[in-house]
């Protein structure tokens, strides 16, 4: 049998130029008469398997970077690929009809986040935190970010010595961490030191030591080139420098970028040539429709689009897509396995070591003995506040209230308080009443993913995704003020993506719990340590600075002030700070 690099060359040989466009887009129809079947290349596995309905939700990437545990990591990748493999596999015996095959019909569109080839992990350095995508990365470190990352994309990617589980994306490639609102325009202008020193460092190891089959492109630009067509980067850097034989894709309406906001094309058709004749293979998007159009103005060959073909279908080739089901192993991955007792077991597991204990007074752990305690705050009870953002849906999940409701066996009461955003009061007064008749009381404070995420995800519309301050929104301050104000004994969990001014927190509390969003039993989780029967064990993967003045301006990517390494300025708690219910030494 020919290797999967002469059978993708036969393949490629075969079709037309207009079929061998059709298979550049994220959409790629079906070609009928080589038995080629639709594809939809756009998956996501950031935290478990996203946006295609039931799934284990682990907690958020950033979580998961406070275990500091690759093994661990590496772990939940191989059962987050697992259910990746099944919902393919759901998904292929539902549609195994001609029209798989038939280029009349477009079931591209209609296997969305069904696939085998996944956009994740995000690897990106997160650099400073009002960015809104933070918290989709392992934090700061490229050290730490390069082991995690290639513990993931192992695990995603299997072991197989033939096939592919599937394919692992590392993103976003490269140097990009916001601003969200800008950056389908932005330009990075810095140094080489740390263009290799930081920003590079995680894609590398990817690469080489875990051979990611794939990497995507960001939105912005480097040095005055988009990213999807920077032959610095996609070139010089990626398959010269480090010998990466995968496939590029870009990310979504990147190249569409190169026309229309960096406007160093001046077309749709001068975009998509230029995209490819720097090494993007796949356009997230529809803009490498115009390749035709391009060859004929002799804007790009033939002959280098067969080199993006021959990427693309080796890729496929490796995932088996060819081959007779049968003989492709992870094939036999049954649906069944999605959100079992098992998968959702290790998913409580890695919220317990993903909580950060930030402080304590000796007032942790929290007697079982008492009578009372009293849980309140705007994300005491939210559903959202698991989940994060490319997520999944659990079959079920477990908020901060539920959690020591089903846990202490005293009594619980809750109150709101308040919202996390706008200045309504009017909660105060039942939540103080809660607390002074309470022996104890755990305050629910942060963020959500509809305050800091993606451009147009966010809540803050004027952010664009991006935080404005660190400081924590609406009147939950002034809540805790009132609250501490009964003398209570007080734990503050804070449920959010990133740091935030946490000093009238330290300040005011008894402890301080950083729960991230800590995915579908986050509640659970939470419960455990409260009440110690789990030895707090995360440490920050970030540095929490004290204010918004500690911050350098968002825009300028110079590493001078940023992360534990170039810090100018004390930390309210440092990079890997983290405490315990024992006492140990480094």
């Amino acid at each position: 049998m020919l290797d999967y690099k002469e059978r993708a060359r036969a393949m490629v040989a075969e079709m037309t130029l207009s079929e061998k466009v059709s298979q550049m887009v994220h959409e790629a129809k079906g070609i009928s008469r080589m038995s080629i079947p639709a594809y939809n290349w756009w998956n996501e596995c950031l935290h478990g398997v996203g946006r295609a309905g039931i799934a284990t939700v682990f907690p958020q990437p950033v979580g998961m970077a406070a275990m500091f545990d690759d093994v661990f990591l590496k772990e939940i990748a191989e059962v987050i690929s697992d259910e990746v493999r099944a919902k393919y596999n759901e998904a292929m015996r539902e549609d195994d009809t001609l029209e798989n095959y038939d280029d009349s019909v477009d079931l591209a569109k209609k296997r969305w986040y069904r696939g085998i080839t996944c956009w994740s992990p995000n690897i990106n350095i997160f650099r400073d935190p009002r960015w809104g995508r933070g918290h989709e990365t392992y934090g700061e470190d490229p050290f730490l970010t390069s082991r995690l990352g290639v513990a993931f994309v192992q695990g995603i990617q299997g072991d197989h010595p033939k096939y592919l589980k599937a394919v692992a994306t590392p993103k976003h490639f490269a140097v990009h961490s916001g601003p969200e609102g800008k950056r389908h325009g932005f330009n990075v202008e810095i140094s080489r030191k740390d263009l290799y020193e930081t920003y590079l460092p995680a894609f590398k190891a990817c690469v080489q030591e875990a051979h990611a089959a794939s990497v995507m492109s960001a939105y912005n630009a480097v040095y005055g080139d988009p990213c999807s067509s920077s032959e610095l980067l996609l070139e010089d850097v990626l398959r010269t420098e480090w010998g990466f034989d995968g496939f590029v894709v870009s990310d979504c309406g990147a190249v569409h970028d190169i026309f229309a906001n960096h406007k160093v094309a001046k077309s749709q058709t001068e975009a998509a040539a230029m995209a490819v004749n720097a090494g993007c293979d796949l356009n997230c998007g529809a803009v490498f429709n115009f390749l035709t159009n391009a060859v004929e103005k002799g804007l790009i060959s033939e002959e280098t689009i067969d080199k993006s073909m021959q990427r693309l279908f080796e890729a496929r080739i490796r995932l088996g897509m060819f081959d007779d089901p049968a003989k492709v192993p992870f094939n036999a991955i049954d649906p069944e396995i999605i959100d079992c007792p098992e998968h959702r077991a290790l998913a409580l597991e890695a919220a317990r070591r993903a909580m950060v204990l930030l402080k304590n007074d000796g007032m942790l752990p929290i007697s079982k003995e008492l009578k009372k305690v009293a849980v309140i705050g705007p994300n005491a009870d939210s559903h959202i506040v698991l989940l994060g953002n490319y997520n999944g849906t659990p079959s079920s999940d477990t908020t901060m209230l539920q959690g020591v409701q089903e846990y202490f066996s005293g009594e619980t009461v809750y109150a709101k308080g308040c919202e996390l955003t706008g200045q309504e009061r009017g909660g105060f007064a039942e939540a103080v009443q809660i607390a002074q008749e309470a022996d104890a009381m755990v305050l629910c404070l942060g963020l959500s993913p509809e305050l800091e995420g993606e451009e147009g995800d966010a809540f803050n519309a004027d952010a664009a995704g991006d935080r404005l301050s660190l400081t924590l929104p609406g009147v939950q301050e002034e809540l805790l003020d009132a609250l501490t104000e009964t003398g209570t004994p007080l734990t503050v969990v804070l449920l959010s993506g990133s740091g935030t001014d946490l000093r009238q927190v330290d300040e005011k509390a008894n402890a301080v719990i950083q729960a991230w969003y800590p995915g579908q039993d986050g509640g659970k989780a939470l419960a455990e340590i409260l009440f110690g029967d789990f030895n707090p064990m995360g440490r920050l993967p970030i540095t929490f600075v004290k204010s918004d003045a500690d911050l350098p301006d968002f825009e300028n990517y110079d590493l001078k002030g940023r992360t534990y390494r170039y810090l100018e300025t004390e930390p309210l708690y440092p990079f890997g700070y983290g405490l315990s219910y024992t006492a140990f030494d480094y």
